[in-house]
């Protein structure tokens, strides 16, 4: 990146609005990853601090999966800003039109219809509705350890505890199933009421977990036979995350939907998707108004995903090879470090860490930040990390980040022994 530097003082005037107009614990947590200093630029895989420093992204939560502004797609998006950055909403919009056809098309058939929201949660809920209005029946089974937003909505399918505390009466309507229990969705559809079972591939908040194939395979056939609809939740591992266009698809899975977010937009704008069968979508084919956003399908996000997708199949063959440097580097790190680090799981661009204990997982935090590598922790999971590379990451980048997970777990262990590094302390 440039040598560009921030203004003065920037990283203190941010922090303390951080702390006066939102939360003085996001301010907190910003200023311990940041080690002081803010986020000001971001290029590829890395991102520039305040400080300048230079630090590598493998988090982001899953959006940058092209890193940080690809060219490709901050083109397009420019290009747009000049002609049209919102849209009417009365009149047809052809770059809404030409994201949903492409969309479509890169999942195939039969997944034909398209509903654009600004952010995953706005999908889940959306396929939830659809899929209750088509069958008439009330009852969605979700995963144990499942995560599909906070929204009050999707709050009911998510799992966790930390966020569904105070609003219990409010999910209803959810059964959340064991992921090992291949019987569990014949069983709720026994009871006559089911309308949906959503899933998630692979669960990311829950620390990456990969759902069985055959149990998943098993919960499709017993929903379809029941009249009722199977969604795939891809906000997070979708789009070659894992490797395939579709986790659920590439699997083999007949599923009625499909929902994509987080690098949808290429990393550069918001937006998410419902893809769908046509007869999950009938209520939208009825009656169009039924459910809408308004900055859903929005011109400059329209844009972004047609060069976002185009960029990912660009990208996908050096995903690949990144995926299995990376892979086989952690589960070596695995093998260095067994007293810290107790497992990794992942597919693809995506892998948890999972370490002995929470101190653990915090003390490498810790280091991480020193050394200058950004992952994503685990909000319901304290133990895990994940790390979440992108497409357009090199053999190089893999291997800073390996040196710098090496060091970290170092100092982990020596941390937790009352013996830390010299070169260690600031």
């Amino acid at each position: 990146m440039t040598p560009d530097t921030a203004p003065p003082g920037l990283a203190a005037t941010t922090y303390r609005r951080l702390r006066r107009h939102m939360s003085p614990s996001l301010a907190l947590a910003g200023k311990f990853a940041g080690q002081g200093a803010v986020e000001v630029r971001g290029q590829g895989c890395r991102v520039r601090l305040s400080d300048g420093r230079d630090v590598l992204d493998f988090g982001s939560y899953a959006v940058t999966l092209l890193g940080h502004r690809h060219p490709a797609v901050v083109d397009a998006v420019r290009r747009q800003l000049d002609e049209m950055p919102v849209a009417t909403r009365s009149l047809g919009n052809p770059l809404t039109a030409a994201a949903a056809e492409e969309l479509a098309g890169y999942l195939g058939s039969p997944l034909d219809r398209v509903y654009f929201g600004t952010g995953g949660a706005e999908v889940v809920e959306a396929a939830v509705k659809l899929a209750r209005l088509v069958t008439g029946r009330r009852t969605v089974v979700a995963v144990e350890g499942a995560y599909h937003g906070k929204t009050l909505g999707a709050l009911a399918l998510t799992h966790q505890e930390r966020f569904r505390t105070g609003l219990e009466g409010l999910l209803g309507g959810v059964v959340h199933v064991d992921p090992a229990d291949a019987a569990a969705v014949g069983r709720v559809a026994r009871e006559g009421d089911l309308a949906a079972v959503v899933f998630e591939p692979v669960q990311g908040e829950h620390g990456v977990v990969p759902l069985r194939e055959d149990v998943l395979a098993a919960w499709c056939a017993d929903a379809r036979a029941a009249g009722a609809f199977t969604v795939a939740d891809e906000i997070q591992v979708g789009l070659r995350r894992t490797g395939e266009r579709s986790a659920a698809l590439g699997s083999g899975l007949e599923v009625d939907a499909v929902l994509l977010g987080k690098a949808l937009g290429g990393g550069v704008m918001p937006v998410a998707a419902a893809v769908c069968t046509d007869r999950l979508y009938q209520p939208l084919l009825d009656d169009p108004f039924l459910h809408t956003s308004t900055f859903g399908g929005q011109p400059l996000a329209m844009a972004a995903v047609p060069a976002a997708l185009r960029a990912v199949e660009d990208h996908a063959e050096n995903g690949a090879l990144i995926a299995e440097s990376i892979g086989r580097g952690l589960v070596g790190l695995c093998a260095d470090f067994p007293d810290v680090l107790t497992e990794v799981r992942g597919r693809g661009l995506i892998w948890g860490l999972d370490f002995t204990s929470p101190e653990h997982a915090g003390e490498v935090i810790v280091a991480l930040a020193r050394h200058g590598l950004l992952v994503s922790p685990c909000l319901s999971r304290p133990r895990t990390l994940r790390l979440l590379p992108p497409l357009v990451a090199t053999e190089d980048d893999v291997r800073a980040a390996l040196e710098m997970l090496a060091a970290a777990l170092s100092e982990a262990r020596s941390a937790l022994e009352g013996v830390r590094p010299r070169e260690a302390v600031r």
